[in-house]
Protein backbone atom coordinates (compact mmCIF):
# COMPACT_ATOMS: atom_id res chain seq x y z
CA UNK A 1 0.00 0.00 0.00
CA UNK A 2 1.21 3.49 -0.86
CA UNK A 3 -0.26 6.66 0.65
CA UNK A 4 0.21 10.25 -0.53
CA UNK A 5 -1.00 13.07 1.69
CA UNK A 6 -1.73 16.50 0.25
CA UNK A 7 -1.58 19.64 2.38
CA UNK A 8 -0.50 23.27 2.25
CA UNK A 9 2.40 22.68 4.68
CA UNK A 10 4.58 19.81 5.86
CA UNK A 11 5.50 19.65 9.53
CA UNK A 12 4.53 23.31 10.03
CA UNK A 13 1.28 24.41 11.66
CA UNK A 14 -1.43 22.13 12.97
CA UNK A 15 -2.33 20.38 9.72
CA UNK A 16 1.30 20.04 8.65
CA UNK A 17 2.16 18.38 11.96
CA UNK A 18 -0.77 15.99 11.60
CA UNK A 19 0.51 14.99 8.15
CA UNK A 20 3.96 14.23 9.52
CA UNK A 21 2.50 12.30 12.45
CA UNK A 22 0.50 10.08 10.11
CA UNK A 23 3.55 9.68 7.87
CA UNK A 24 5.75 8.60 10.77
CA UNK A 25 3.16 6.04 11.82
CA UNK A 26 3.00 4.66 8.27
CA UNK A 27 6.78 4.58 7.94
CA UNK A 28 7.12 2.68 11.23
CA UNK A 29 4.81 0.04 9.75
CA UNK A 30 6.86 -0.19 6.55
CA UNK A 31 4.17 1.51 4.41
CA UNK A 32 5.47 3.73 1.61
CA UNK A 33 4.15 7.26 1.87
CA UNK A 34 4.83 10.86 0.83
CA UNK A 35 3.51 14.34 1.64
CA UNK A 36 2.92 16.69 -1.29
CA UNK A 37 2.78 20.28 -0.07
CA UNK A 38 2.69 23.75 -1.58
CA UNK A 39 4.15 25.83 1.23
CA UNK A 40 6.45 25.81 4.21
CA UNK A 41 8.16 22.68 5.48
CA UNK A 42 10.00 21.58 8.59
CA UNK A 43 12.44 19.73 6.35
CA UNK A 44 10.70 16.39 6.81
CA UNK A 45 12.39 13.99 4.35
CA UNK A 46 9.19 12.51 2.91
CA UNK A 47 7.81 15.93 2.00
CA UNK A 48 7.76 16.97 -1.65
CA UNK A 49 7.02 20.59 -2.50
CA UNK A 50 5.19 21.31 -5.75
CA UNK A 51 4.90 25.13 -5.66
CA UNK A 52 6.68 28.29 -4.51
CA UNK A 53 5.87 31.12 -2.13
CA UNK A 54 5.85 33.69 -4.94
CA UNK A 55 3.44 31.63 -7.01
CA UNK A 56 1.07 31.13 -4.08
CA UNK A 57 1.11 34.87 -3.34
CA UNK A 58 0.31 35.66 -6.96
CA UNK A 59 -2.61 33.22 -6.94
CA UNK A 60 -3.92 34.64 -3.67
CA UNK A 61 -3.95 38.09 -5.29
CA UNK A 62 -5.65 36.68 -8.36
CA UNK A 63 -8.31 35.12 -6.18
CA UNK A 64 -8.93 38.42 -4.39
CA UNK A 65 -9.32 40.28 -7.67
CA UNK A 66 -11.43 37.73 -9.55
CA UNK A 67 -13.36 36.30 -6.61
CA UNK A 68 -12.78 32.72 -7.77
CA UNK A 69 -11.22 31.27 -4.60
CA UNK A 70 -10.18 27.66 -5.21
CA UNK A 71 -10.26 27.88 -8.99
CA UNK A 72 -6.90 29.45 -9.83
CA UNK A 73 -3.43 27.85 -9.54
CA UNK A 74 -3.63 25.73 -12.71
CA UNK A 75 0.17 25.56 -13.09
CA UNK A 76 0.67 24.30 -9.54
CA UNK A 77 -2.12 21.77 -9.96
CA UNK A 78 -0.52 20.36 -13.09
CA UNK A 79 2.75 19.95 -11.18
CA UNK A 80 0.84 18.30 -8.35
CA UNK A 81 -0.83 15.87 -10.76
CA UNK A 82 2.55 15.11 -12.35
CA UNK A 83 3.83 14.04 -8.94
CA UNK A 84 0.73 11.92 -8.31
CA UNK A 85 1.21 10.21 -11.66
CA UNK A 86 4.82 9.44 -10.83
CA UNK A 87 4.06 8.16 -7.32
CA UNK A 88 0.88 6.23 -8.29
CA UNK A 89 -0.57 6.03 -4.76
CA UNK A 90 -3.29 3.63 -3.63
CA UNK A 91 -4.90 6.44 -1.60
CA UNK A 92 -4.61 10.21 -1.79
CA UNK A 93 -5.32 11.77 1.61
CA UNK A 94 -6.36 15.41 1.32
CA UNK A 95 -6.04 17.88 4.18
CA UNK A 96 -5.98 21.67 3.74
CA UNK A 97 -6.14 22.42 0.00
CA UNK A 98 -7.52 25.95 0.15
CA UNK A 99 -4.30 27.92 0.44
CA UNK A 100 -4.42 29.04 -3.21
CA UNK A 101 -2.39 25.96 -4.08
CA UNK A 102 -4.70 23.97 -6.38
CA UNK A 103 -7.46 24.34 -8.93
CA UNK A 104 -10.43 22.23 -7.85
CA UNK A 105 -11.74 21.82 -11.40
CA UNK A 106 -8.44 20.40 -12.67
CA UNK A 107 -7.65 18.32 -9.59
CA UNK A 108 -11.00 16.65 -9.02
CA UNK A 109 -11.55 16.01 -12.73
CA UNK A 110 -8.26 14.12 -12.59
CA UNK A 111 -9.39 12.17 -9.53
CA UNK A 112 -12.62 11.18 -11.28
CA UNK A 113 -10.85 10.12 -14.48
CA UNK A 114 -8.34 8.01 -12.55
CA UNK A 115 -10.87 6.56 -10.09
CA UNK A 116 -8.57 7.72 -7.28
CA UNK A 117 -9.38 6.50 -3.78
CA UNK A 118 -9.64 9.59 -1.60
CA UNK A 119 -9.64 10.32 2.11
CA UNK A 120 -10.32 13.96 2.92
CA UNK A 121 -9.88 15.27 6.45
CA UNK A 122 -11.96 18.40 6.90
CA UNK A 123 -10.16 20.79 9.23
CA UNK A 124 -12.91 23.38 8.62
CA UNK A 125 -16.07 23.85 6.53
CA UNK A 126 -14.60 25.15 3.24
CA UNK A 127 -15.33 22.06 1.12
CA UNK A 128 -19.10 22.58 1.28
CA UNK A 129 -19.39 26.39 1.14
CA UNK A 130 -18.93 28.92 -1.63
CA UNK A 131 -16.15 30.80 0.14
CA UNK A 132 -15.88 30.51 3.88
CA UNK A 133 -14.07 28.17 6.24
CA UNK A 134 -16.45 28.98 9.11
CA UNK A 135 -19.87 30.57 9.29
CA UNK A 136 -20.87 30.39 12.97
CA UNK A 137 -20.06 33.99 13.83
CA UNK A 138 -21.70 35.19 10.63
CA UNK A 139 -24.86 33.31 11.60
CA UNK A 140 -25.20 32.03 8.04
CA UNK A 141 -26.77 28.72 6.99
CA UNK A 142 -27.08 29.31 3.23
CA UNK A 143 -24.60 26.47 2.71
CA UNK A 144 -27.39 24.01 3.56
CA UNK A 145 -29.12 24.87 0.29
CA UNK A 146 -27.00 27.19 -1.87
CA UNK A 147 -24.54 29.94 -1.02
CA UNK A 148 -25.27 33.39 -2.45
CA UNK A 149 -24.92 37.05 -1.44
CA UNK A 150 -22.05 36.08 0.86
CA UNK A 151 -22.03 38.03 4.11
CA UNK A 152 -18.28 37.39 4.42
CA UNK A 153 -17.45 38.22 0.81
CA UNK A 154 -14.96 40.95 1.67
CA UNK A 155 -12.73 38.39 3.36
CA UNK A 156 -12.36 36.48 0.10
CA UNK A 157 -12.95 38.88 -2.79
CA UNK A 158 -12.46 42.62 -3.21
CA UNK A 159 -14.85 43.08 -6.11
CA UNK A 160 -17.07 40.13 -7.02
CA UNK A 161 -19.40 37.88 -5.06
CA UNK A 162 -19.10 34.53 -6.81
CA UNK A 163 -20.17 32.48 -3.80
CA UNK A 164 -23.16 30.99 -5.62
CA UNK A 165 -21.13 30.09 -8.70
CA UNK A 166 -18.35 28.51 -6.64
CA UNK A 167 -20.85 26.62 -4.50
CA UNK A 168 -22.39 25.14 -7.67
CA UNK A 169 -18.97 24.19 -9.02
CA UNK A 170 -17.95 22.46 -5.80
CA UNK A 171 -21.25 20.62 -5.61
CA UNK A 172 -20.76 19.32 -9.15
CA UNK A 173 -17.07 18.45 -8.81
CA UNK A 174 -17.37 16.73 -5.44
CA UNK A 175 -19.98 14.21 -6.55
CA UNK A 176 -19.25 10.70 -7.87
CA UNK A 177 -15.91 10.32 -6.11
CA UNK A 178 -14.48 7.30 -4.32
CA UNK A 179 -14.11 9.30 -1.11
CA UNK A 180 -14.28 8.92 2.64
CA UNK A 181 -14.58 12.10 4.69
CA UNK A 182 -12.90 12.38 8.09
CA UNK A 183 -13.77 15.07 10.63
CA UNK A 184 -11.98 15.72 13.94
CA UNK A 185 -15.25 16.46 15.75
CA UNK A 186 -18.78 15.12 15.94
CA UNK A 187 -19.94 18.71 15.44
CA UNK A 188 -18.32 18.97 12.01
CA UNK A 189 -19.51 15.47 11.05
CA UNK A 190 -23.03 16.66 11.78
CA UNK A 191 -22.59 19.65 9.45
CA UNK A 192 -21.29 17.44 6.65
CA UNK A 193 -24.44 15.32 6.93
CA UNK A 194 -26.50 18.48 6.31
CA UNK A 195 -24.46 19.53 3.26
CA UNK A 196 -24.35 18.41 -0.38
CA UNK A 197 -21.69 15.88 0.73
CA UNK A 198 -24.16 14.03 2.98
CA UNK A 199 -24.08 10.80 0.94
CA UNK A 200 -20.37 10.16 1.54
CA UNK A 201 -19.21 8.01 4.45
CA UNK A 202 -18.02 10.17 7.34
CA UNK A 203 -15.68 8.95 10.08
CA UNK A 204 -14.74 10.95 13.16
CA UNK A 205 -11.04 10.71 14.02
CA UNK A 206 -10.13 13.16 16.75
CA UNK A 207 -6.90 15.08 16.61
CA UNK A 208 -4.25 14.03 19.10
CA UNK A 209 -1.33 15.46 21.07
CA UNK A 210 2.04 14.25 22.34
CA UNK A 211 1.42 13.03 25.88
CA UNK A 212 5.16 12.68 26.44
CA UNK A 213 5.34 16.48 26.24
CA UNK A 214 1.94 17.58 27.52
CA UNK A 215 1.77 16.26 31.07
CA UNK A 216 1.87 17.82 34.56
CA UNK A 217 5.20 19.64 34.60
CA UNK A 218 6.87 21.56 37.42
CA UNK A 219 8.14 25.07 36.68
CA UNK A 220 8.99 28.42 38.22
CA UNK A 221 6.53 30.28 35.98
CA UNK A 222 4.43 31.53 38.91
CA UNK A 223 7.40 32.78 40.94
CA UNK A 224 9.00 34.49 37.94
CA UNK A 225 5.76 36.33 37.18
CA UNK A 226 4.91 37.16 40.79
CA UNK A 227 1.83 34.93 40.76
CA UNK A 228 2.44 32.68 43.75
CA UNK A 229 -0.48 34.20 45.67
CA UNK A 230 -2.79 34.52 42.64
CA UNK A 231 -5.37 32.31 40.99
CA UNK A 232 -4.05 31.91 37.47
CA UNK A 233 -6.53 31.90 34.56
CA UNK A 234 -4.85 30.92 31.29
CA UNK A 235 -5.70 31.51 27.63
CA UNK A 236 -3.64 30.23 24.69
CA UNK A 237 -3.99 31.10 21.01
CA UNK A 238 -1.71 31.96 18.13
CA UNK A 239 -4.34 34.00 16.30
CA UNK A 240 -5.83 36.28 18.92
CA UNK A 241 -8.89 38.31 17.99
CA UNK A 242 -12.62 38.38 18.51
CA UNK A 243 -12.97 34.84 17.10
CA UNK A 244 -10.77 33.54 19.92
CA UNK A 245 -12.46 35.71 22.54
CA UNK A 246 -9.80 38.35 23.15
CA UNK A 247 -12.51 40.85 24.08
CA UNK A 248 -13.92 38.34 26.57
CA UNK A 249 -10.61 38.16 28.42
CA UNK A 250 -10.49 41.95 28.58
CA UNK A 251 -13.95 41.96 30.17
CA UNK A 252 -13.00 39.16 32.57
CA UNK A 253 -9.93 41.13 33.64
CA UNK A 254 -12.24 43.96 34.65
CA UNK A 255 -14.59 41.66 36.57
CA UNK A 256 -12.46 39.07 38.34
CA UNK A 257 -11.28 39.73 41.92
CA UNK A 258 -7.84 41.17 42.64
CA UNK A 259 -6.43 37.78 43.65
CA UNK A 260 -7.00 36.49 40.09
CA UNK A 261 -4.63 37.06 37.21
CA UNK A 262 -5.18 36.31 33.51
CA UNK A 263 -2.21 35.13 31.44
CA UNK A 264 -2.49 35.05 27.64
CA UNK A 265 0.00 33.10 25.53
CA UNK A 266 0.69 33.76 21.83
CA UNK A 267 0.13 37.51 21.80
CA UNK A 268 2.03 40.22 19.94
CA UNK A 269 2.50 43.98 20.15
CA UNK A 270 -0.82 44.69 18.42
CA UNK A 271 -2.69 42.46 20.87
CA UNK A 272 -0.86 44.05 23.81
CA UNK A 273 -2.16 47.46 22.76
CA UNK A 274 -5.75 46.22 23.15
CA UNK A 275 -5.25 44.57 26.55
CA UNK A 276 -5.83 46.06 29.99
CA UNK A 277 -2.76 46.42 32.20
CA UNK A 278 -3.75 43.61 34.55
CA UNK A 279 -3.47 40.89 31.88
CA UNK A 280 -0.05 39.26 31.59
CA UNK A 281 0.91 38.86 27.94
CA UNK A 282 3.44 36.26 26.76
CA UNK A 283 4.30 36.64 23.09
CA UNK A 284 5.78 33.24 22.56
CA UNK A 285 7.17 30.25 24.40
CA UNK A 286 10.52 28.65 23.72
CA UNK A 287 9.01 25.28 22.88
CA UNK A 288 6.11 22.96 23.68
CA UNK A 289 7.71 21.81 26.92
CA UNK A 290 7.73 25.37 28.22
CA UNK A 291 4.08 25.64 27.16
CA UNK A 292 3.35 22.48 29.18
CA UNK A 293 4.94 24.16 32.21
CA UNK A 294 2.60 27.14 31.85
CA UNK A 295 -0.49 24.94 31.38
CA UNK A 296 0.49 23.04 34.52
CA UNK A 297 0.85 26.25 36.54
CA UNK A 298 -2.69 27.44 35.80
CA UNK A 299 -5.76 26.96 37.99
CA UNK A 300 -8.09 26.99 34.99
CA UNK A 301 -7.75 27.07 31.21
CA UNK A 302 -10.39 29.28 29.59
CA UNK A 303 -11.27 29.04 25.90
CA UNK A 304 -13.96 31.58 24.95
CA UNK A 305 -13.75 30.69 21.28
CA UNK A 306 -16.65 31.69 19.03
CA UNK A 307 -15.76 29.46 16.04
CA UNK A 308 -14.03 26.15 16.52
CA UNK A 309 -13.61 22.64 15.18
CA UNK A 310 -11.67 20.60 17.76
CA UNK A 311 -9.21 22.86 19.62
CA UNK A 312 -5.83 21.36 20.42
CA UNK A 313 -5.32 23.80 23.31
CA UNK A 314 -8.15 22.18 25.28
CA UNK A 315 -6.46 18.79 25.00
CA UNK A 316 -3.06 20.19 25.95
CA UNK A 317 -4.44 21.87 29.07
CA UNK A 318 -6.20 18.73 30.29
CA UNK A 319 -3.10 16.63 29.67
CA UNK A 320 -1.20 19.00 31.97
CA UNK A 321 -3.84 18.51 34.67
CA UNK A 322 -5.66 21.82 34.21
CA UNK A 323 -9.48 21.89 33.92
CA UNK A 324 -11.03 23.55 30.87
CA UNK A 325 -13.86 26.08 30.73
CA UNK A 326 -15.10 26.86 27.23
CA UNK A 327 -17.93 28.34 25.28
CA UNK A 328 -20.30 25.75 23.87
CA UNK A 329 -18.98 26.31 20.37
CA UNK A 330 -18.29 23.81 17.60
CA UNK A 331 -16.39 20.77 18.81
CA UNK A 332 -14.79 22.54 21.78
CA UNK A 333 -17.10 21.05 24.47
CA UNK A 334 -16.62 17.52 23.05
CA UNK A 335 -13.14 17.44 24.56
CA UNK A 336 -14.32 17.73 28.16
CA UNK A 337 -16.71 15.79 30.36
CA UNK A 338 -18.27 16.28 33.78
CA UNK A 339 -15.03 15.22 35.48
CA UNK A 340 -12.61 17.68 33.93
CA UNK A 341 -14.33 20.83 32.72
CA UNK A 342 -17.46 22.70 31.77
CA UNK A 343 -19.05 24.67 28.94
CA UNK A 344 -21.24 27.76 29.04
CA UNK A 345 -23.27 29.25 26.23
CA UNK A 346 -21.34 31.34 23.72
CA UNK A 347 -21.03 35.03 24.69
CA UNK A 348 -22.52 34.47 28.16
CA UNK A 349 -19.75 36.25 30.04
CA UNK A 350 -21.76 36.28 33.26
CA UNK A 351 -21.94 32.48 33.24
CA UNK A 352 -18.28 32.23 32.25
CA UNK A 353 -17.22 34.45 35.15
CA UNK A 354 -19.25 32.41 37.63
CA UNK A 355 -17.79 29.17 36.32
CA UNK A 356 -14.23 30.47 36.60
CA UNK A 357 -14.85 31.41 40.23
CA UNK A 358 -16.41 28.01 40.94
CA UNK A 359 -13.61 26.03 39.31
CA UNK A 360 -10.80 28.04 40.90
CA UNK A 361 -12.30 28.22 44.39
CA UNK A 362 -14.35 25.05 44.84
CA UNK A 363 -11.89 22.83 42.93
CA UNK A 364 -14.52 20.41 41.53
CA UNK A 365 -12.08 18.93 38.99
CA UNK A 366 -8.97 17.13 40.15
CA UNK A 367 -5.68 17.13 38.30
CA UNK A 368 -5.82 13.34 38.20
CA UNK A 369 -9.24 13.37 36.49
CA UNK A 370 -8.01 15.82 33.86
CA UNK A 371 -4.94 13.72 33.08
CA UNK A 372 -7.05 10.56 32.92
CA UNK A 373 -9.36 12.17 30.37
CA UNK A 374 -6.34 13.20 28.29
CA UNK A 375 -5.27 9.58 27.80
CA UNK A 376 -7.84 9.51 25.00
CA UNK A 377 -5.88 12.20 23.13
CA UNK A 378 -2.69 10.22 22.49
CA UNK A 379 -1.64 11.16 18.97
CA UNK A 380 -0.22 7.72 18.24
CA UNK A 381 -3.59 6.12 18.82
CA UNK A 382 -5.32 8.69 16.63
CA UNK A 383 -2.87 8.18 13.77
CA UNK A 384 -3.37 4.43 14.09
CA UNK A 385 -7.04 5.05 13.31
CA UNK A 386 -5.98 6.50 9.96
CA UNK A 387 -3.88 3.43 9.20
CA UNK A 388 -6.88 1.19 9.93
CA UNK A 389 -9.03 3.37 7.68
CA UNK A 390 -6.52 3.04 4.84
CA UNK A 391 -6.46 -0.73 5.31
CA UNK A 392 -10.25 -0.91 5.07
CA UNK A 393 -10.22 1.15 1.87
CA UNK A 394 -7.40 -0.87 0.29
CA UNK A 395 -7.69 -4.49 1.42
CA UNK A 396 -4.55 -6.60 1.33
CA UNK A 397 -3.73 -7.60 -2.24
CA UNK A 398 -5.71 -4.72 -3.77
CA UNK A 399 -2.79 -2.33 -4.13
CA UNK A 400 -2.08 -0.62 -7.45
CA UNK A 401 0.71 -2.01 -9.58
Amino acid sequence: MKIVQLNCTCGIGSTGKICVGISEKLTAKGIENHILHSGRSSGYPLGLRYSTDNYIRSQALRSRVLGNYGFNSVKATRELISNLERLSPDIVHLHNIHSHDCNLETLFSYFKDKGTRLVWTFHDCWAFTGYCTHFTMAGCDKWKSRCHDCVQKREYSWFFDKSGELFDKKKRLLQGLDMTIVTPSEWLAGLVKQSFLKNYPVQVIHNGIDLDIFKPTDSDFRSKRGLCDKRLVLGVSFDWGRKKGLDVFSELARRLPDDYRIVLIGTDDAVDAALPDNIISVHRTQDQRELAQIYSAADAFVNPTREENYPTVNMEALACGTPVITFNTGGSPEIIDECCGSAVECDDVDALEKEILRVCEDRPFSREACVKKALAFDKGDRYEEYVKLYERIVPSGDERD
